[in-house]
C-alpha cells in the first residue's frame, strides 16, 4: 500500500506541474491522474480548435500510459485519455469482468470534458476484447456476460455502463484465452513434469516440421492433430481448475478462495513470440493465421488502397523457440480464477472450433452483440489477419469497416526485417493513424483536421 500511495503522489506532483505548461507543452507533457484504483494520462492537442471527440485508449493488463496512440491522435485534434487496469503488468490477480469497471471510470471522464460530445474506444491488441465486452455489456446489460455457458459469471456491479460511441479495433487479437490455446504446447503429458511430452505433438521435432535454422513446415496432418490436441489440454486444466473452486465451496481445499495455476510450457506473451508454442510462430504457411480468406482493403506504403487477397509478411524466428523451454518465457504462472477468468476459453480445435462465447475475453463474440459503428485494422507484418477478418465478419454493426496495413508490426511501426528493399514500409504508423483520425472524424467530427 505504501508503494502504490507514493506511485500517486507522484503522478499527483505530474499533474501538477502539467497543468502549468500551457496548450504547447500538453502533448508532450500529459495531465497524470488516478480514476478509482485506475492510472491514467489525458492528452490535448498541442494546437487548433477544442476537440469534440475523445478517444479512450486501454489494455488487459499492459502499460498504456505512453502507448502511439496518445500523441498520434492527440497530435490529429482529438482529446485522448490513456489508461492503465487495476491489473497493470500483473495477469495472475486479473478479473477480467471488473475492467469493465475502468473502462466504465475512463467513459465517464471524457463525457464530462467540456466540448467532447462524443466517445471512442480504441482497441490495440488485447485492449479489443477489452473494450468489446465493455460495450457487449453496456449495449445489452448483464445478460450478455452471465449464463450456464460462460466459465466465469460477471456480477451485477456491472450494470449499466454508459456506452461509447464508436470502437477502432487495432490489430486486437481474437481474445487472450484464444492467444492462451493457440500458444500452448500439447505434447506436455504430465502438468508437474514438463520433460515428460509426446514426442509425436512436439513442435519442436525436426520430425514434425521444425526447422531450428529458418521458416518450418508443418503438414496438413500434424497441425490437425496438433489444433485439436491444445483443445484437449486446454479442457483438462479448465476441467482441474473448476473442479478446485468446486472442492473450495463444498470447504474440502487447502484454501478457501483461490490457489496458484502453474502452466509449463504454457507460453508467455510477455517474452516475446517465441515463447509461444504456436505453430504459425515458426510456420509462415499456416494461411488460416497470415491470409484473409476474402478480398479486403490494404492500405499500402504509398498512401494508396486496394481491395485483394492479403498475406502478412511476418518473418519467423526460430531462435525464439529456446525461450518457451524457460521459466520465465514459456510458463504461466496464475491463479484459478485468473486463469478462468483471462486465460481459458472451451474448443475442440485450437484454430476453428473455438467457443468464444464460453470466455467473456472474447472479442469476436463481443462484436455479435455490438452496434456502435467499428473499424477493423489489421497489421500486415503480423499474425492476427485473419483473425482481423473474423471479427470483422462476426459483427453485427450496420456501420462496420476494415483495412491491411502494409508491412505494420503489431507496434504499427515497418516491420524492417520483412522488407525486400529498404524503407518499403516506411510510412505505415502514419498511414495508420491517418486512417483512423480520418474515419473518426468523418462519423464523430467533421471539423476533426484531416492529415
Amino acid at each position: 500500500m505504501k508503494i502504490r500511495t507514493a506511485i500517486r503522489m507522484v503522478a499527483a506532483l505530474a499533474a501538477a506541474i502539467a497543468s502549468f505548461s500551457g496548450s504547447a507543452m500538453a502533448q508532450t507533457a500529459p495531465v497524470f491522474l488516478t480514476l478509482g484504483p485506475a492510472d491514467a494520462a489525458l492528452y490535448r492537442p498541442d494546437s487548433g480548435a477544442a476537440p469534440r471527440v475523445g478517444v479512450l485508449v486501454m489494455h488487459r493488463t499492459a502499460d498504456y500510459l505512453r502507448h502511439p496512440a496518445c500523441r498520434e491522435l492527440s497530435r490529429r485534434g482529438f482529446l485522448v485519455l490513456c489508461m492503465n487496469t487495476r491489473y497493470t503488468n500483473n495477469e495472475a490477480l486479473v478479473r477480467f469482468e471488473r475492467i469493465a469497471l475502468d473502462v466504465k471510470a475512463g467513459v465517464e471522464f471524457l463525457r464530462a470534458q467540456p466540448g467532447i460530445g462524443k466517445v471512442v474506444l480504441f482497441g490495440h491488441s488485447g485492449g479489443g476484447p477489452t473494450m468489446s465486452f465493455y460495450e457487449a455489456v453496456a449495449e445489452n446489460g448483464t445478460a450478455y456476460c452471465k449464463g450456464a455457458g460462460k466459465l466465469v459469471q460477471c456480477t451485477d456491479e456491472l450494470v449499466g455502463l454508459p456506452r461509447a460511441d464508436g470502437i477502432v479495433f487495432a490489430d486486437a487479437h481474437a481474445g487472450n484465452p484464444v492467444n492462451v490455446l493457440r500458444g500452448i504446447n500439447p505434447s506436455v503429458i504430465d502438468e508437474k513434469d514438463p520433460l515428460r511430452i509426446d514426442p509425436a505433438l512436439d513442435p519442436f521435432n525436426p520430425a514434425n516440421g521444425f526447422n531450428p535454422n529458418g521458416p518450418s513446415h508443418y503438414s496438413a496432418e500434424f497441425r490437425q492433430r496438433y489444433f485439436r490436441a491444445q483443445s484437449a489440454r486446454m479442457n483438462r486444466l479448465i476441467d482441474q481448475a473448476q473442479a478446485k473452486l468446486a472442492a473450495m465451496r463444498g470447504g474440502g481445499y487447502p484454501y478457501p478462495d483461490d490457489d496458484i495455476l502453474l502452466i509449463p510450457r504454457g507460453g508467455n506473451p510477455g517474452a516475446g513470440p517465441g515463447a509461444s508454442a504456436a505453430l504459425f510462430d515458426y510456420d509462415p504457411t499456416v494461411d488460416d493465421i497470415f491470409a484473409t480468406a476474402k478480398p479486403v482493403k490494404l492500405l499500402r506504403n504509398d498512401g494508396t488502397i486496394t481491395t485483394q487477397i492479403v498475406h502478412s509478411v511476418f518473418v519467423p524466428d526460430p531462435k525464439l523457440a529456446d525461450q518457451h523451454r524457460t521459466f520465465d518465457g514459456g510458463t504461466k504462472l496464475l491463479t484459478l480464477r485468473s486463469f478462468l477468468s483471462a486465460n481459458a476459453v472451451r474448443s475442440s480445435d485450437s484454430l476453428e472450433q473455438i467457443d468464444h462465447c464460453s470466455s467473456n475475453n472474447s472479442t469476436v463474440c463481443a462484436v455479435r452483440s455490438i452496434s456502435v459503428p467499428e473499424l477493423f485494422v489489421a497489421m500486415g507484418a503480423h499474425y492476427f489477419v485473419r483473425d482481423t477478418e473474423n471479427e470483422f465478419e462476426n459483427a453485427s454493426s450496420r456501420d462496420k469497416d476494415m483495412i491491411v496495413i502494409e508491412g505494420a508490426v503489431h507496434g504499427f511501426t515497418p516491420c524492417t526485417r520483412c522488407e525486400k528493399v529498404p524503407g518499403q514500409y516506411s510510412n505505415s504508423e502514419r498511414n495508420f493513424f491517418d486512417y483512423v483520425a480520418r474515419w473518426m472524424a468523418a462519423r464523430f467530427d467533421s471539423q476533426a483536421p484531416n492529415h
